[in-house]
């Protein structure tokens, strides 16, 4: 119980350091993560997108109609499957990612800046098997 209780505080420290940072930008987390998950995948569908940045189809849809709002996204048919959309960054959306995710990565590395490189190896590995084990049991 201690163990998750830490990892618990930890976690939420964390991620409010990186919803301050997300802040800065003018955009939630949910955004952040359709555009970072753009950036560095290219073009998906809305499912596959919804299934990398861990949101909801209805989630997903308010996300994509406020970047699209913002001119950073836009939705098109997909030719190979008639049912499904696809999300692309636009030009702006470009941008503003790249430089978003840049500072955010700085931000991010302020979060664990206390931490060695050895610390850093041996912590990810941990986290992964914990993540793992706790998945398969459940």
């Amino acid at each position: 119980m201690h163990l998750w209780l830490l990892l618990w505080k930890a976690s939420r420290a964390v991620e409010a350091h990186s919803a301050r940072s997300i802040a800065r930008f003018d955009m939630g987390v949910s955004d952040f993560g359709v555009l970072e998950a753009l950036l560095h995948k290219g073009p998906l569908t809305v499912k596959r997108l919804g299934e990398k940045v861990l949101l909801t189809s209805g989630s997903m849809t308010a996300a994509v109609d406020r970047l699209i709002k913002r001119g950073l996204v836009t939705r098109c048919d997909d030719d190979k499957d008639r049912r499904a959309r696809i999300i692309n960054l636009t030009e702006k959306g470009k941008e503003t990612i790249s430089e978003a995710f840049t500072q955010h990565r700085l931000a991010m590395e302020q979060a664990v800046g206390n931490f060695s490189q050895q610390e850093r190896v041996e912590l990810l590995p941990l986290l992964r098997r914990l993540g793992k084990i706790a998945e398969e049991n459940f």
